[in-house]
Parts: C-alpha cells; sequence; structure tokens
C-alpha cells in the first residue's frame, strides 16, 4: 500500500512506511494520523483522496477532501472557501444519520483547509446505470430509500441542491443508499448562500435553484431528475424539450411503468414550485396511499393474554396516530399488569408474551405500510451499528434518528405529538420509526415523567437507607468486639472514647452507604433502557 503526496504540485505516490515525500519533501501524514492512500475525484472545489486512519488499530478507510479551488479572481475564491467551510458544518451536523457520511475532523494544514470523512465502501448508482437501465421496482426502492434521508437533511433546515446519480453510493455492507458530497448543500438560514448563489449540475437543477432560490422542493426536483435519468438512461438535459416547455422522458422509456410511479413522477419534475411536491414526505404519502379499512380490519388479532386489541386496530385503520400511540401503551401496560404504575422494566420487557408483541408490531406495520412498528425500530436500530449488547452512544444515535431524542434531550411522553394528518401519513416534521413512542415509557436512559421521578426517589432513598443500616449493624458489632477485646486484656478506656469511636464508625457507615447508593443511582441511570431489551424480543425480527 503506497502513499499519496498531498502537494497539489507533487502527488507522487510513496512507500508506506515514509514519513516525508521522497520527491518534494512534504509531510505525509495529515496532523500525524491521516495518510492519503490514493486520489479518487477532483472537482472545481478541490481533490479527494481514499486514506487510513493511522491512529486506530484497525487503521480505518477514511476520506479526505482537499480544498483546491479552480475559480480565478479573490472573491470567487473565497466564495469557494466558505463554501467548503459550511460543507464541513452541514456534514457535522448531518453525521449521526447512517446514510450521510460522518465527519471526522476538519483543519487547517500548511495553509491549506482539509476535512476528513467517512469512507463509504461501494459504487455509486451511476455506475450501476452505465450497466443497465433500472427498472420501476428498482425506482421505487431507490425513492423508499432516499426520501427518508432528504426527509432528515430538511429536518436540519439543510439543501443538498445537487442530487444526481454520481452523489449517491450503494454501500456494499448493507446494500443501502448514501446520500453524499454535500458541498453544495445550504442552511436553509445562510445568509451568505441566499439569493444569487446558482449552483447545482445541469440538468437536475431546478429552475428556482437556477435563479439561485433553492428551496427543499428543490430536492425533490433532483431526485425526480436522477430516477427519469435512472430509467431512460438519458442525460435530463436531453430529456426537456425548452420550446414546447414539457418533460418527454415517457417517450424515452425502453420499458413501461406504471402510470401511478409515472405521475409521482411528473408532480416531482414539475417546474412551477406551486405544482410540485413541497416535501420529501409528500411524496411517501404518494407512493403510499393509505389503504382501505375494510382491507386493513382483516389483521387477526392474537393474544396469549385474552386482551383485545379491536379498538387499536380500528383506530390505526382510520390513520389516528396520537390516539393509537396511546391505546398500544396502554395495551402493553395491560398485558403487564401494570396499569396502576404507567413505566415500564426490563424484567416487564423480557418477559412480554411474544404473541402479543407481534400482534400489536403487525398492526402498526400493516397500517403505516411499512412507516412505523417496533420491527420498523429494531431494523434501524440494527442498520445505526446496533446490537444486543448495549452500546450507549449507539443508543443515542438511533434516538436522535427516530426523533425521541433532541438537542442531547430525551423527550417527555406528554405533548410531544408532532403534526399529525387524520387518514394519511404523518406529515412533515414525524420521522420513520417514530411510533410508537412506548419507548418513552421506559425511564432508565429517557427523562422520566414525575410520576417515575417520584416513584425513583422513593427507590432509592429506600435503597440508601438500607444499605445504611446493613453497614452499621456490621460495623457496631465489630466496635464492640474490639472493645471487649481490650477490656479483657484489661486497657481501661474512658465512656466518652468509646461513645466517640461508635459515633465516628456509624457515620462511616451512613457516608459509605451514600457513596454506595449514589454510584448505584448513577450506574442504573446509564445502564441499559428496557425499551432496547424490545428490539431483541423474540416477538419481532430480533437484533442480533
Amino acid at each position: 500500500m503506497m502513499t499519496q503526496c498531498l502537494n497539489p504540485n507533487c502527488l507522487k505516490q510513496n512507500r508506506a512506511e515514509n514519513q516525508f515525500c521522497e520527491k518534494c519533501g512534504g509531510k505525509l501524514l495529515l496532523r500525524d494520523r491521516y495518510r492519503a492512500l490514493s486520489m479518487i475525484g477532483e472537482g472545481g472545489f478541490g481533490r479527494t483522496f481514499k486514506a487510513c486512519d493511522e491512529d486506530k488499530p484497525s487503521k480505518p478507510f477514511c476520506v479526505i477532501k482537499q480544498f483546491l479551488p479552480q475559480v480565478q479572481g479573490t472573491a470567487n475564491q473565497e466564495k469557494a472557501a466558505e463554501l467548503f467551510n459550511f460543507e464541513a458544518k452541514r456534514l457535522e451536523t448531518l453525521g449521526s444519520h447512517p446514510q450521510i457520511p460522518e465527519l471526522f475532523a476538519y483543519f487547517t494544514q500548511e495553509g491549506r483547509q482539509y476535512l476528513v470523512q467517512e469512507f463509504i465502501d461501494g459504487e455509486n448508482i451511476q455506475k450501476e446505470l452505465e450497466r443497465n437501465v433500472f427498472t420501476e421496482e428498482q425506482i421505487k426502492e431507490l425513492l423508499a430509500d432516499l426520501l427518508p434521508v432528504l426527509q432528515f437533511c430538511h429536518e436540519k433546515q439543510v439543501i443538498h441542491r445537487d442530487i444526481k446519480p454520481e452523489n449517491i453510493i450503494r454501500r456494499n455492507s448493507d446494500r443501502a443508499l448514501v446520500l453524499v458530497d454535500f458541498g453544495a448543500a445550504k442552511f436553509v438560514t445562510d445568509p451568505s448562500l441566499s439569493v444569487g448563489t446558482a449552483i447545482g449540475s445541469p440538468g437536475y437543477q431546478s429552475p428556482e435553484q437556477s435563479l439561485g432560490k433553492a428551496t427543499f422542493a428543490s430536492d425533490i426536483y433532483g431526485l425526480g431528475s436522477t430516477c427519469i435519468h435512472l430509467l431512460t438512461g438519458v442525460n435530463p438535459r436531453d430529456l426537456f424539450d425548452a420550446y414546447e416547455d414539457k418533460w418527454l422522458w415517457r417517450d424515452r422509456l425502453p420499458e413501461a411503468i406504471s402510470d401511478e410511479l409515472a405521475q409521482i413522477l411528473d408532480k416531482m419534475l414539475q417546474r412551477s414550485l406551486d405544482q410540485r411536491y413541497k416535501s420529501a414526505e409528500e411524496v411517501l404519502a404518494a407512493l403510499n396511499p393509505p389503504r382501505s379499512a375494510k382491507h386493513n380490519r382483516n389483521v387477526v388479532l392474537e393474544s396469549d393474554k385474552g386482551i383485545d386489541y379491536t379498538h387499536l386496530r380500528d383506530l390505526l385503520a382510520e390513520g389516528k396516530w396520537q390516539e393509537a400511540d396511546e391505546e398500544t401503551a396502554k395495551k402493553m401496560l395491560e398485558v403487564m399488569n401494570r396499569k396502576s404504575l404507567p413505566f415500564i422494566r426490563r424484567k416487564d420487557i423480557e418477559n412480554f408474551p411474544a404473541k402479543d408483541l407481534s400482534t400489536i408490531d403487525h398492526l402498526w406495520v400493516e397500517y403505516s405500510n411499512g412507516h412505523f412498528g417496533f420491527s420498523v425500530q429494531a431494523r434501524i436500530y440494527e442498520k445505526l451499528g446496533g446490537t444486543k449488547k448495549y452500546n450507549k452512544k449507539i443508543w443515542e444515535v438511533f434516538g436522535d434518528f427516530v426523533g425521541w431524542r433532541k438537542q442531547g434531550v430525551w423527550m417527555n411522553k406528554s405533548n410531544e405529538y408532532l403534526a399529525l394528518n387524520k387518514n394519511q401519513f404523518p406529515s412533515y416534521n414525524l420521522l420513520h420509526g417514530y411510533l410508537p413512542t412506548t419507548a418513552l415509557l421506559c425511564f432508565r436512559g429517557m427523562m422520566p415523567s414525575f410520576l417515575v421521578l417520584c416513584y425513583d426517589v422513593f427507590l432509592y432513598v429506600g435503597y440508601y437507607i438500607l444499605v445504611s443500616i446493613l453497614l452499621v449493624s456490621i460495623l457496631v458489632p465489630l466496635v464492640f468486639v474490639g472493645f471487649f477485646s481490650l477490656y479483657l486484656l484489661d486497657v481501661d478506656l474512658e465512656s466518652e472514647i468509646l461513645d466517640g469511636f461508635l459515633g465516628v464508625m456509624m457515620s462511616i457507615g451512613i457516608l459509605i452507604g451514600g457513596w454506595v447508593m449514589t454510584w448505584r443511582y448513577f450506574k442504573d441511570r446509564d445502564s441499559k433502557p428496557p425499551f432496547h431489551s424490545l428490539l431483541s424480543h423474540k416477538g419481532l425480527n430480533p437484533v442480533k
């Protein structure tokens, strides 16, 4: 394995053990840590290198992006530098999503800017297209995979602005699609990238974006353009008739597609913002229209505890998501015979009947068309790297991903229902896997309700008292044995000394008890949340 020199005027391949370039003498490692291996791309703003992280034992691959603008003029170079800086900020904001590369570092070395990000092992779908055009089923899968990613970006107020086949990589490990190259992306509130900054790729760029007025709907247009390119094998620039002001992509299809999908793509490609989908959620709703209540009510409702799930089924069939979520919590507490204390313990989850859990999950998955459900949450958790073994960091990323944790704080169960549309998919704010929110009843590792907090205080104060009594009951007899031994040895001790020593021993016992109680409290607070056990429950397709 060779080491690539990063000097723009050199770029010599060096031996792996070299610390300095054999040709120009430049330092080969960035921050004495990141070793460039080979150049994998070059664009208007710089070069991209495949690299490895020498600080980690496994020396994992990563990507180095070197800022090297090809633009002329001071103003243009300053704008390019600003865009590079913003890319780092956007990656930091979005990096918790498993289908967006994570930012590892951003720094300046020897007068040049660099960012280091996650390496995605796979190939972009432009290369897949070069082998064969996509089928209707493949396009539906692509939309189902990428629309939630766009939803996440837009939730974070980020517009990508350069969606095209080259910027979508199919990861080899799980075949998931990863959205890359946020160099053209912008925050909605970026003052420096407002009206007048026209960035994007011809053919995929919406009319308003070409005028420097990109919106969330501009990404919908870019994704629609990508889809018709994949279906026809023809660049979108050659699929639009500017004289007739209309798309001709249907005429270039090598294989017919359903009118339903064609209409969705047509609406994604509307030149007018008023006629185009406004959000990724709207496109998802069109791809997965609500099913008829008559069809859905045929779901079998099995229970080992004799629980009636008819009302839950009816609420879900009618699209009453908030009421269904509340009913789910009630039914789960009823199954566990814990209606008097509205929270769940790990033991309750582990002993939950598999048949009942499967019924509840199936109802949610069935009526949301796979958007919600415990098994949906389990797959998301597994995709994020979660296993049966609890990992606090992954658990927190999972909470961020499904929307249960915001700005580092776990949500309360109450007052946290976002905009829900009756009889259709939840609108705009609701993330994939958000419901059911029964997990928020699990207070370990999540913000407790007042009732749970009271129970918690009572539990640990009682534990503290018991530990203190136990320690004192052990220490005091030992003290008496010691003094009795001294008495037998005819050692004269004042009663005040004896009383003082007993007082000290009791104080030590109480202090040790307090320390043990505090340690146990924070250990439990940081231990595996009960809901984590549900993700590997035998009633679902378990996380391994």
